[in-house]
C-alpha cells in the first residue's frame, strides 16, 4: 500500500451529477450592495445576489432579501460568477515527481486511450482543490494527457465530499493532439493526421456494424472495441473533440478533420491561432488559449504572441482563456491564477468584458454546462465570488467563494505553511 491514500470514484460515461455539496441544507444567503457582473447580462450597480439551497434564486438591483437570510455586505466589492478553468489537472496530479499521485494519463492501446475517463482518478482530498478554489476558480475541466488520443475530459465543481459529487458533466470532450507526431510514436505530421483518419473511419465502421465486429466479420480495425465505442459520441456529434494544436498548419488540419467527419472541434493551445482567425470564425470553432507567454518553446509556436486572444476576439472567434506558460504549473499548481491570466489578456488588447466571459460563460457554453455554471442567473448553481476589487488586478483577493451555495474558507497549503513558520525558532 502506498503512503498516500486516495479516494476514487468510477464515473459512468455520460453521468451528469445533480447532487449538491453537503452542508448546504436550506441556507439562504444574500450578497448585497456590490457591483454585480452576471456575464449573461449587463453589470448591476449596488446589486443583490440571492442564493438558496445551492442555487441562485434572484439577481438584480431591487431584490427583496427574506427575513433570516445570511447577508454579506459587498459594498465597494465586485461580484462575479465563479471562474471556470477549462484546462486543468486539479485532482489528478498531486506531486509531479511521485508516480503514485499522477493519474492524468493512461497507457492506452498503441497511443489510443479513448475509453480512459480522467474523472475516474479524481482525488477529492487533493491539496490543489482548496488552493485553486481560493483563487476564485469554482469549476474546472479536467483534461487528460497522453500520446495520440488522450481520453475523456470531465467538468467538475470544486466542492467537498465524495468524488461522485464533484461531477458536472462526464465526459465533457474527447481529447487528442496534432502537435507532435513523436509524442504519438509516429514519424511525421501527415502520418499523425492519417492515423486519426484511419481511427475515425474504423470507429464509423464499428458504429454501424458492431455485431459484425463481434462475430469477427470485419477486417482488423485500428483499435480495440472499447476505444472505438468511446469515439462513437464524437462521430455522431454528441461530444466535442478537444484538439491540442499550436501551429497554424496543425489548426488547419484539425478544421479539415472536423469538416470531413462532421465533428465539433475545439482547439486548445492555439499559439498561432491568430494566423487562421478567419477560418476559425467561419467554422465556428472555439479556441482555448492564453496571453501569458510570447516565448516559443518549440517550432510550432514561433508565431506565438500575447495579443493572440485579443486578435481572435476581433475576428469573432469564441475564446476561452487558460494558462499558457511553458510549464505544467499552469494546469496543476497554478490553476488558481486564472484571473491573472485574464488580466494579462486585457493588458494585451482583449476587452475586459470579453476576458470575463472567457473565464466564465464561454467555457461553460463550449463544454455544454452553461445551464449549470458560468453566469449569475436564476436557477444556476450558486457558484459566486466576491472580490475586493477588479478581479483581474494582481492585488485583488477573492474574499468570499461560494460553490453550490456553500462558502469555502478552508486554508490552503500556503496558509498552513505560513502559519507554521510565522514564528521561527531563535538562532543559536
Amino acid at each position: 500500500m502506498t503512503t498516500i491514500c486516495r479516494m476514487r470514484v468510477i464515473a459512468t460515461a455520460g453521468l451528469v451529477a445533480i447532487a449538491t455539496s453537503s452542508g448546504v441544507g436550506a441556507q439562504t444567503v444574500a450578497i448585497v450592495g456590490g457591483t454585480v457582473f452576471p456575464v449573461s447580462g449587463p453589470r448591476i450597480e449596488r446589486g443583490t445576489v440571492l442564493m438558496r439551497d445551492g442555487r441562485i434564486v434572484a439577481v438584480g438591483a431591487n431584490v427583496a432579501v427574506p427575513a433570516g437570510a445570511t447577508t454579506i455586505d459587498a459594498s465597494g466589492k465586485w461580484v462575479t460568477p465563479g471562474l471556470v478553468n477549462a484546462n486543468a489537472s486539479v485532482g489528478l496530479i498531486e506531486v509531479g515527481g511521485v508516480r503514485q499521485t499522477v493519474d492524468d494519463r493512461a497507457a492506452g492501446d498503441h497511443g489510443i486511450a479513448a475509453s480512459f475517463a480522467a474523472v475516474d482518478g479524481l482525488n477529492p482530498e487533493s491539496e490543489m482543490i482548496p488552493q485553486t478554489r481560493a483563487g476564485g476558480v469554482t469549476s474546472v475541466v479536467m483534461v487528460p494527457n497522453g500520446e495520440l488520443v488522450f481520453g475523456q475530459a470531465a467538468a467538475i465543481d470544486l466542492v467537498a465530499g465524495p468524488a461522485s459529487g464533484f461531477v458536472v458533466k462526464a465526459p465533457a470532450a474527447m481529447v487528442t493532439q496534432l502537435a507532435s507526431p513523436q509524442l504519438a510514436n509516429l514519424g511525421a505530421r501527415g502520418e499523425l493526421v492519417g492515423r486519426l483518419r484511419q481511427l475515425f473511419d474504423d470507429a464509423r465502421i464499428y458504429m454501424r456494424h458492431p455485431a459484425d465486429y463481434d462475430r469477427g466479420g470485419l477486417h482488423r480495425l485500428s483499435a480495440a472495441p472499447r476505444e472505438l465505442a468511446a469515439l462513437v459520441p464524437v462521430l455522431s456529434g454528441r461530444e466535442p473533440l478537444l484538439v491540442y494544436a499550436d501551429g497554424a498548419s496543425e489548426i488547419e488540419s484539425a478544421l479539415r478533420l472536423g469538416h470531413e467527419y462532421g465533428i465539433k472541434v475545439i482547439i486548445y493551445g492555439g499559439a498561432e491561432a491568430w494566423r487562421v482567425a478567419a477560418e476559425l470564425a467561419d467554422a465556428h470553432v472555439p479556441v482555448l488559449t492564453g496571453a501569458l507567454s510570447n516565448a516559443p518553446d518549440d517550432f510550432d509556436k514561433l508565431g506565438q504572441r500575447q495579443e493572440n486572444p485579443a486578435l481572435l476576439r476581433r475576428a469573432h472567434v469564441e475564446v476561452v482563456l487558460i494558462g499558457n506558460s511553458n510549464t505544467e504549473d499552469a494546469e496543476i499548481f497554478n490553476a488558481r491564477n486564472l484571473s491573472q491570466d485574464a488580466g494579462t489578456a486585457v493588458a494585451y488588447g482583449m476587452s475586459w468584458d470579453d476576458a470575463l466571459r472567457a473565464v466564465t460563460l464561454a467555457p461553460a457554453e463550449v463544454f455544454g454546462i452553461a445551464d449549470r455554471v458560468g453566469s449569475l442567473s436564476a436557477g444556476r448553481e450558486a457558484n459566486v465570488v466576491v472580490w475586493s476589487g477588479d478581479p483581474f488586478e494582481l492585488s485583488t483577493r477573492a474574499e468570499h467563494v461560494f460553490v453550490r451555495g456553500r462558502e469555502y474558507t478552508d486554508p490552503t497549503r500556503e496558509d498552513l505553511l505560513t502559519q507554521r513558520y510565522r514564528t521561527l525558532p531563535p538562532k543559536y
